[in-house]
């Protein structure tokens, strides 16, 4: 089977991570792969928020928390890095650019050998006071939307099996 397809259909979310970092160049290969995703008429409106300080990460986790139904302690699952991807709002297609952004580095971080796992929240996050005085520390300006945190480490656990898929799903004309 062709390997872009064995990744699309082995990729798993991790929820369960070990503490050890990934490697800068692994990081960046990531990254890159995301900066690869199609966007409306080649725009490339997405921004991406790379962050392995540990503060930050916990602050950032802590951020999402405070906004998750669930009220987990760690929403992160114990991921030591978290890509967080962004779009300014005046972009119509920004959710949908920055989800092919998510989409792209979780398949990366998959054929490396590293978990994923999409957070949702980070609308909320940014949108929050905390995070919008991140985005101003980092000397990021305009009026961005968090569209979601790709967060990222070493699995501690190996993934199930695929669920199977729902039938009657496509329609052939």
């Amino acid at each position: 089977m062709n390997e872009v397809i064995n990744a699309i259909l082995s990729r798993r979310s991790c929820k369960k991570y070990k503490p050890d970092m990934v490697p800068d160049e692994l990081i960046d290969q990531i990254i890159e792969a995301g900066l690869y995703a199609a966007s409306a008429m080649g725009w490339q409106s997405p921004i991406i928020v790379a962050v392995k300080d540990k503060d930050t990460r916990d602050m950032l986790s802590g951020l999402n928390a405070k906004y998750d139904p669930f009220k987990r302690k760690d929403p992160f699952y114990g991921a030591p890095v978290v890509l967080a991807v962004l779009v300014e709002k005046k972009f119509r297609t920004a959710r949908y650019d920055g989800s092919l952004v998510l989409g792209n580095m979780m398949l990366a971080a998959h054929s490396l050998g590293i978990g994923s796992c999409w957070i949702h929240r980070a609308k909320e996050a940014f949108n929050d006071p905390a995070g919008k005085a991140l985005l101003e520390k980092l000397g990021i300006q305009g009026d961005y939307e968090g569209i979601g945190h790709c967060v990222i480490g070493y699995p501690d656990v190996l993934p199930s099996s695929p669920l199977p898929r729902r039938p009657n799903r496509v329609y052939r004309i």
